[in-house]
């Protein structure tokens, strides 16, 4: 089992994606570097800020790592740029790819509208917990089936 440091003790914590298997997929592109970004809707009750620091758990809800948000933006769908898109780090990392993703994975929440607002979050890697480095479940067809996922 892994322990969480003291220092991160009593953080906010959350999986990405809406299942296990992508929860660990994106886990792992912020592990290796790729992922530095990640949209949710605009009513999402965890909302952060910049200098928030969370607990990302894995696919099993273990603690995998801690990131930083560092900017916060709100963008309504079609808003979103190429540069995000790649920072998201999700299949071929285009535009065209994140808007195809994430269609999907808004559709399968029921949430999603062509004028939807989203919040925008970019953040930075702060600490892989050691345990985490190679215990993934990658890869996976859902990351290039344009499963998408926040």
């Amino acid at each position: 089992m892994i322990s969480v440091p003291a220092q991160y003790q009593g953080l906010r914590s959350f999986a990405f994606g809406d299942g296990p298997q992508l929860a660990d997929e994106l886990l792992d592109l912020v592990i290796r570097g790729v992922k530095t970004a990640t949209c949710s809707t605009e009513d999402e009750p965890n909302a952060s800020k910049p200098g928030e620091r969370w607990i990302v758990r894995d696919g099993r809800g273990t603690p995998a790592c801690v990131i930083e948000t560092t900017e916060v933006t709100y963008r309504r769908f079609p808003e979103v740029d190429a540069a995000f898109a790649y920072e998201e780090g999700e299949g071929d990392r285009s535009l065209v790819y994140w808007r195809s993703a994430h269609r999907t994975y808004f559709g399968r929440q029921g949430k999603f509208r062509e004028d939807m607002m989203l919040m925008c979050e970019r953040f930075r890697l702060v600490e892989v917990f050691t345990d985490h480095t190679t215990d993934l479940s990658v890869p996976s067809p859902l990351v290039g089936e344009g499963q998408g996922g926040g």
